[in-house]
């Protein structure tokens, strides 16, 4: 059975992790994670390209089944029931999944639906989003005509229609321009304490701005665990990156 929740609800969800590990055949993508993440709280997932964090971030969101190990959010169980932790998750990706053809206040409509919002809840779901990332003046805009920058709040808007108790965002400022990346960060900075936010992040800086306490990948293998500040105020934090072999099948 899926946990009931509480009549009242709190702000976040705990996520942990004992053993995780997903192999695909020979390779091992993922290995022995263990891992827990304060409801509420900003955490960081950081390492090189490869290094296993969306295989990680696929498993928080029952998209994946581990090869051994477990996770848990609230409690749950993705994998036994992935739609139940979807209904409470919401996922900003790499890449901007976004109808270029449409107007912001379309496209957020069309999410909304896609949530199970309308009438009322959907419309004021949609204020309520572009309020906050502020997107009023564009609402009529097509996206493909619109920056990168605003596209990528586009992006955090539509997985904030729900009011989601764990927000993953996947690389948050990839290709942004400074100016771009600040408003991206502000827009994250901003959500922390009202969800669990789990960011998934190759850049130091970034992690330093973002995340309370972070998780080092290397080669499939958690190389450090602890608060960002004293993770990252090493002599050479680039090391971490490298320090583990891959991980063995």
């Amino acid at each position: 059975m899926v946990p009931s929740e509480s009549r009242t609800k709190p702000r976040g969800v705990g996520v942990e992790a004992r053993g995780l590990t997903r192999a695909f055949g020979q390779r091992v993508a993922l290995q022995d994670v263990s891992l827990s993440i304060s409801p509420g709280s900003a955490f960081g997932l950081l390492g090189a390209n490869g290094a296993g964090k969306t295989t990680f971030i696929r498993l928080v969101a029952g998209t994946l089944l581990p090869s051994r190990g477990e996770v848990t959010v609230a409690g749950i169980s993705p994998g036994d029931h992935p739609k139940a932790v979807q209904a409470f998750t919401g996922f900003v990706p790499e890449r901007s999944r976004l109808y270029p053809e449409l107007g912001v206040g379309r496209y957020l409509r069309f999410c909304a639906g896609v949530r199970g919002l309308s009438g009322t809840s959907r419309d004021d779901a949609v204020s309520r989003v572009c309020e906050r990332f502020a997107l009023e003046s564009v609402l009529k805009r097509p996206i493909g005509n619109l920056s990168k920058g605003l596209q990528q709040r586009i992006s955090l808007a539509q997985a904030f229609l729900h009011e989601p108790r764990l927000l993953i965002v996947d690389e948050p400022t990839n290709g942004l321009d400074p100016l771009q990346q600040a408003e991206v960060r502000e827009a994250l900075l901003s959500l922390q304490g009202e969800c669990t936010v789990l960011i998934c992040t190759h850049d130091l800086a970034e992690a330093r701005a973002l995340t309370q306490q972070l998780t080092i990948l290397a080669h499939g293998k958690q190389a450090t665990i602890g608060a960002t500040e004293e993770v990252l105020n090493g002599e050479d934090p680039l090391a971490l990156f490298r320090s583990l072999p891959p991980a063995a099948a």
